[in-house]
C-alpha cells in the first residue's frame, strides 16, 4: 500500500479552514475559511508539490464564515456557501485576470452549511441549518432560479452531495439520516431515506 506524506502546509487564512475542492482540470485548489475569504492556491512547479502559492483571494461577497466551496464541472464557475445565508458564484474574468462575484443566491433562513453542482452543471444545491434543501436551476446571464425547496429533514442539514454521472441528490442532516431525492416530471421528492447512524 502506498505510504502517504506531507508535502507542503498552506498557510495564509486568518480562522479556521473548512473546506478545501480541487479544480476539475487545473492543479488549482481552492479553501474556504472563517475569515470570510476564499483562497486560490497553485504549486510553483508541476513538477515539486512542495511549495504552493496563494494565487488569488476572493473576498467581499459574504459577511461570516464561509463554509462550503465547489466548482463547477467544467472549472469555470466556483460557488461558495455562507453563515451569512447566502451562496455566492463567482466567474474568473479572464480579460482582468480577476475573479468577480456575479450572483448571490438568497432565500435560506440560516446559515448554508453545504453547496455542490450537478454533474451536467445545469443545477445548484444548497442546504441550511433552517432544515431545508434548495435545488437552483442555472440560467443565462448569471440568473439562478429557486427550483425546489425540500424540507423533510428534521434537524440542520449538514451536507448536500450530487451523483458524479446522475441527477440524483443526497443530503446529510444532524437528524441521523441520509435522504436521497429526484426528479419527477419537473416535481423533486425523496426517493428513499437512508438510516442506521446513531448520530450525526
Amino acid at each position: 500500500m502506498p505510504r502517504l506524506e506531507l508535502v507542503a502546509t498552506l498557510e495564509g487564512h486568518q480562522d479556521r479552514v473548512w473546506q478545501a475542492a480541487w479544480h476539475p482540470t487545473k492543479t488549482l485548489l481552492a479553501t474556504c475559511s472563517g475569515d470570510k475569504t476564499v483562497r486560490l492556491w497553485a504549486p510553483l512547479s508541476l513538477t515539486d508539490p512542495s511549495h504552493w502559492q496563494c494565487v488569488e483571494t476572493l473576498e467581499g461577497a459574504h459577511k461570516r464564515t464561509i463554509r462550503s466551496v465547489a466548482w463547477s464541472k467544467k472549472g469555470s464557475e466556483l460557488a461558495t456557501a455562507s453563515f451569512d445565508a447566502t451562496t455566492g458564484i463567482w466567474e474568473h474574468d479572464t480579460r482582468e485576470n480577476d475573479w468577480e462575484c456575479v450572483a448571490t443566491l438568497e432565500g435560506h433562513e440560516n446559515e448554508i452549511k453545504s453547496v455542490s453542482w450537478s454533474a451536467t452543471g445545469s443545477l445548484l444545491a444548497t442546504c441550511s441549518r433552517d432544515k431545508s434543501v434548495w435545488i437552483w436551476e442555472v440560467e443565462q446571464d448569471n440568473d439562478f432560479e429557486c427550483l425546489s425547496v425540500l424540507q423533510e429533514h428534521t434537524q440542520d442539514v449538514k451536507m448536500v452531495v450530487w451523483h458524479p454521472k446522475l441527477e440524483i441528490l443526497a443530503s446529510a442532516s444532524y437528524d441521523d439520516t441520509i435522504k436521497i431525492w429526484k426528479e419527477d416530471e419537473d416535481d423533486w421528492y425523496c426517493s428513499d431515506t437512508l438510516t442506521g447512524h446513531q448520530s450525526t
